[in-house]
Formats: C-alpha cells, structure tokens, sequence
C-alpha cells in the first residue's frame, strides 16, 4: 500500500495504524512512523515523568520510551511488546505498546471527531475514532502526549515576544485547524504578532466552505489574503485544502502556509508538489510569523 501516492495527490486519504492497549484499539498516522520494533531493555532516567520507561540507542540515535499505557492512565506496560517508533515535530519519539494489527485505509470524512462528553481542548488525547467492521478505533493525539510529558515540546509562543513591537496588519488571515487548544494558540499569537483580522476553522472542510463562499461573493480579496492550515484534520486534511487551492485559476494566488507536527523531508516534498508557499513544523510559532511577513511583502 503506497501512502505516499494518496498524500502527493491531496487526495484527502490516510493511512491508520491499529494497535492494542488492555484490549482495546488504537490508532496512529502512519505518516507518523518511522519504524517499528521488538521491545528491547531501555536505560531508566532519574527523576524523569512516570510515563518516560527511559531511553535506548538503535543505531546511535537516542530515542525517549513512553509507556503508552501509563499514559493512558491504564496502568503500567510490562517487557514485551513493542516499540511504535515516531517522527514528528522534529522528534524521536518510542511508544511501547501491547501488539499491532494492521494498517487500514481511510477518507479523512471517515474520521468522527470526539465530542465535549469524552474530550475537551485541555486533557483530550483522542483527535478522532473511527469505526472498522462494528469495532472503534481511537486515535490518539501523540503530540499531544509529549506535549503533556515535556511541555517545552509544544508551541514555542515566547518566540513572538522576541519579534518585539510590530505595526497592526489588517490584511485578512483564514486558520484551519482541528485543536481548539493550538487554534486559540495560533490566533492570539498571530494577534500579539499584529495581524489583526484573523477568521479561524476547525478543518479544511470549514476553510474551503468559508472560501467558496467568499469566492461566489466576490469578496476573496477583501476576506482573505493568506491561509494556514494543518495536515491532520477530519472531513478535510490541509493537503486536500492545498490541492483545491492552487489548483483553481481564481484562488492560486493566495499564498498557503501548512502548519504541521509532520513537517519531515518527506512531507515537505508532497507539499511542494502540491504548491504549498510555505511549511513549518508546529513548534515554529515565530518562524510562522516571519514567513507570514514575508509573503505578505510586510518585510
């Protein structure tokens, strides 16, 4: 199955990682992956969070285990298993896990997004579940995970205070991004950047309904100057939103920056191929900005 022909053509798809945890099923992007391994002995770290097992060196590259489980506040993994090894937000990253079933194809649509009643912005790890032959598969949010682990992980917001003082900017920016944690995020430090006039989505699907409807209005030039969006979303991913974007006469213009913890070589190529103007990894808050300033010509 060639994951990379789905992203390369935007064609709103993904690829799941089913595994198990005490029975039950759960779910990881394989764009997430980097490989996965036998359980092997891992060297504790003192003083270190309950949820890090300790680190190990495959290959001369150092890498953190995190007990999925005790994560997961289902008690503590036992040897054995395996080792679900990850690469995002420029990240080594090993969770230990029970077993592996299989990897299943899905529409980003197939992707039921978890309700106020079992997540919330603030201790949610679930982005989606999906439901596969009558049975759920929870997909856990990972940068999330680590972000709770080790919080100098997440969203670098102290960059923007490292701008300085800036000018207000009214041009008009469009967010599409399925955390209401990181939206918030996004939209106040793009608001302590100086922009100003900022419409924010929670999925591509809501982003290009906004455009299409600005577009049938004649009011794209008035209503929206540039467009940032994550990859992972449900109903719509940020390369299908890329795709619709650059590939209409009317709309290419408008430069589209992808915000992504799954900002690797790889990707990055996929999102050149699609035209992409930009693409950063999530932490990059202050990055963001600049690359903002300069396709706006603010620099």
């Amino acid at each position: 199955m060639d994951s990379k022909i789905l992203l390369e053509n935007g064609t709103n798809e993904l690829e799941i990682l089913e595994f198990t945890l005490g029975g039950n099923s759960y779910g990881i992007n394989v764009a997430k992956i980097r490989e996965i391994i036998p359980y092997q002995a891992v060297t504790p770290v003192p003083n270190a969070h309950p949820s890090i097992e300790g680190i190990f060196m495959p290959r001369d590259v150092m890498i953190t285990a995190i007990d999925l489980r005790n994560c997961l506040q289902r008690g503590e993994s036992e040897a054995g298993g395996l080792f679900i090894i990850t690469n995002f937000n420029h990240l080594d990253i090993a969770f230990h896990v029970e077993a592996v079933v299989g990897i299943h194809r899905f529409s980003w649509r197939d992707i039921i997004k978890p309700d106020a009643t079992i997540n919330n912005a603030e201790d949610g790890v679930a982005t989606g579940i999906v439901k596969l032959n009558g049975k759920l598969i929870i997909i856990l949010d990972f940068e999330k995970i680590v972000t709770d682990i080790s919080p100098e992980t997440g969203l670098k917001v102290e960059a923007i205070e490292e701008l300085g003082v800036r000018e207000r900017c009214d041009e008009p920016i469009l967010i599409a991004e399925d955390s209401p944690l990181l939206n918030k995020l996004i939209v106040d430090s793009l608001m302590k950047a100086g922009y100003t006039s900022v419409t924010h989505t929670e999925n591509g699907q809501q982003a290009w309904d906004y455009i299409e409807k600005c577009h049938e209005e004649g009011t794209i030039g008035d209503k929206i100057h540039a467009v940032i969006t994550d990859i992972e979303m449900p109903l719509m991913d940020g390369h299908r939103l890329t795709k619709l974007i650059k590939e209409d006469k009317d709309l290419k213009t408008i430069p589209v920056l992808i915000f992504s913890s799954l900002i690797n070589e790889e990707m990055r190529r996929k999102g050149e191929q699609l035209g992409a103007d930009a693409q950063l990894s999530k932490p990059e808050i202050g990055n963001l900005v600049s690359e903002l300033d300069r396709l706006l010509g603010r620099v």
